[in-house]
């Protein structure tokens, strides 16, 4: 076999949900509702935040953000998974192509992972030290702390996907999931992936497990600070601006890890689609939902929004 990666004439194509084209036309539709309506979630989310002075909070920056990276992720997978389920056979994705796609799946997800984190540190300081949050949660440590995510994430999959894309890779051309993620795509190489599956565990390591240990600091120290609060008016106002993004975290962190800190050799392709599923479509979705019914700032900016919108 010529060496194919080096050449760039391997293509790879993505494994369908199902033979029936039924089946597929309805995955089809139903993953262009979620699709159109995670972005038109999340940018109406985005574009809130920056319209409203009132919320020009680090809490609503951070929200922002988050949004932001939702879109982006979204748009790393879903249009060419559409492509891939109208026409399997037809779309196929380049060497390259699939590394790009890759890198930014990488990228956008350890940052929102680490931007979930740093959004748990700001309730922290908000709740915990309510005195002393502006002076600690400066506009100016905002966005280190938004950049810094970025920068992160930038390096891990820049590592990681230099490294993956390194192998050679065998006859076997399907990829057993509807993108190029990282395990499906190594199970494709014909070389010993023992080094890149430790990699693998490294990077999982630092964007799920440390940033969920801090979330989890963090809640620990919000929740005994709650239960201090003598008012029961104070102690529900205190939960409710955390449990939207507590539900968040466990959405985000807890699909993720099924996938990423499970041993590679117990990884199951059936599984795997349908958690990926799971983060990759119906998460985004949620997400700006969740935020935007328990959160009664952002609420109330949504409704005034579709006021004005319906009075023009």
């Amino acid at each position: 076999m010529e060496d194919a990666n080096q050449t760039g004439m391997i293509h790879f194509h993505f494994r369908p949900f199902s033979k029936l084209p039924e089946v597929q036309m309805l995955i089809f539709v139903t993953f262009l509702i979620m699709y159109l309506v995670s972005i038109s979630g999340n940018v109406s989310i985005s574009l809130i935040i920056w319209i409203n002075h009132s919320l020009h909070t680090p809490m609503y920056f951070f929200l922002a953000n988050l949004a932001a990276l939702e879109v982006c992720y979204s748009s790393t997978i879903a249009p060419l998974t559409l492509a891939s389920i109208l026409s399997p056979e037809r779309t196929l994705i380049s060497l390259p192509g699939c590394g790009t796609q890759m890198f930014f799946f990488i990228f956008l997800g350890s940052a929102d992972c680490i931007l979930l984190a740093i959004m748990a540190y700001d309730r922290f300081v908000a709740i915990c030290h309510p005195l002393h949050y502006t002076l600690m949660m400066s506009w100016r440590l905002c966005v280190r702390l938004s950049l810094g995510s970025l920068m992160l994430g930038f390096i891990l999959a820049m590592q990681l996907t230099v490294l993956i894309f390194q192998l050679p890779f065998c006859s076997s051309k399907e990829v057993s999931l509807f993108y190029c993620d990282v395990l499906p795509v190594m199970r494709l190489a014909c070389a010993d992936t023992h080094v890149h599956e430790a990699t693998l565990f490294v990077v999982s390591v630092t964007v799920l497990t440390i940033p969920f240990l801090l979330i989890t600091l963090s809640y620990a120290f919000i929740v005994a600070a709650i239960l201090k609060i003598r008012s029961a008016e104070g102690r529900q106002k205190a939960f409710s601006t955390c449990s939207s993004h507590l539900t968040v975290v466990l959405l985000q962190y807890g699909c993720t890890s099924l996938i990423y800190l499970c041993p590679s050799s117990s990884y199951s392709p059936e599984r795997g689609q349908v958690v990926s599923v799971v983060y990759t479509f119906i998460t985004p979705v949620l997400n700006p939902l969740i935020y935007s019914m328990r959160n009664r700032e952002l609420k109330d900016a949504l409704k005034r929004a579709m006021m004005s919108f319906l009075q023009e």
